[in-house]
């Protein structure tokens, strides 16, 4: 009887000790570089290199007490670092955990996941409820921006109190814009970024559209045919039909804006 043949197997090398270069690799990479296909179900660990970044980026998001630009984290990084592929890495870490990392107003920032959100009710400051014409002046300027005062209450269909524009600037929503290149250069507004972070929008772009804001029930179900919600834009450039504002003008806009109670209720024009 023939014995059996005993094929030998070479012997894999141990992580960090790969023979062939791969010296300090972690153990995911040192067996793809030997011919070894991790299961589709088993992630990738990134590599050392890469873990210090992703470990900086974290530790300067977590610190930070607002929104932090791409262009600002990259200069804690390599020149040739992909700060954008990162930060799209560390999203999809935190993605399933209390914390999660999102974009808003351009910037990145992490936030407690919208699901456990109820957990941090008992911590919330309460803070002092806007009116309806406040709600209302805030929507149109949002939509419709860059919009003056005249055109706001053209479509509101009463007159805006001065005082209703003033809160909002106050609270950090709106800015003064420019001014209209028309007979008397009325004001134009717009929101700000603090108005994208507190709303978490990334973009104004992100406001919802008419279908969003019907199956919210925010809209009357007996719209005319051709009910059309306008697309924002928030463009930080001035619009053609814009002027800039004089050096420290805007400071002084409130001052211009009349004031009185109850001029929201009487209807555009009147006395």
């Amino acid at each position: 009887m023939v014995p059996p043949k005993l094929n030998i197997v070479p012997q894999r090398a141990e992580h960090g000790d790969a023979g062939d270069g791969t010296e300090g690799v972690d153990a995911a990479e040192a067996l793809a570089h030997e011919g070894w296909q991790l299961p589709s179900n088993i992630a990738q660990l990134p590599s050392a290199d890469r873990r210090e970044q992703l470990r900086i980026l974290e530790a300067l998001l977590f610190a930070a007490s607002e929104p932090l630009a791409e262009q600002f984290l990259a200069t804690h990084l390599k020149s040739n670092d992909d700060v954008s592929a990162l930060l799209e890495e560390l999203k999809g870490f935190y993605a399933s955990r209390g914390i999660n990392l999102v974009r808003v107003a351009g910037k990145w920032a992490f936030r407690t996941a919208e699901d456990l959100s109820y957990l941090l009710e008992r911590h919330a400051t309460e803070q002092r409820r806007l009116s309806k014409a406040a709600m209302e002046t805030l929507a149109i300027i949002a939509y419709h921006q860059p919009v003056t005062r005249a055109e706001i209450e053209e479509v509101r269909g009463v007159a805006v109190s001065g005082g209703t524009i003033d809160v909002l600037m106050e609270i950090g929503w709106v800015r003064p814009r420019g001014r209209r290149r028309a007979p008397g250069r009325p004001i134009t507004y717009g929101t700000t970024d603090q108005f994208l972070e507190h709303f978490g929008f990334d973009t104004i772009k992100d406001l919802p559209g008419l279908a969003e804001l019907k199956g919210a029930g925010l809209l009357d179900g007996n719209l005319p045919p051709d009910f059309t919600v306008p697309e924002p834009t928030d463009a930080a450039a001035l619009m053609p039909d814009e002027l800039p504002l004089d050096a420290g003008e805007e400071e002084g806009i409130a001052d211009e804006l009349p004031l009185g109670d109850g001029d929201d209720d009487k209807p555009a024009g009147a006395a």
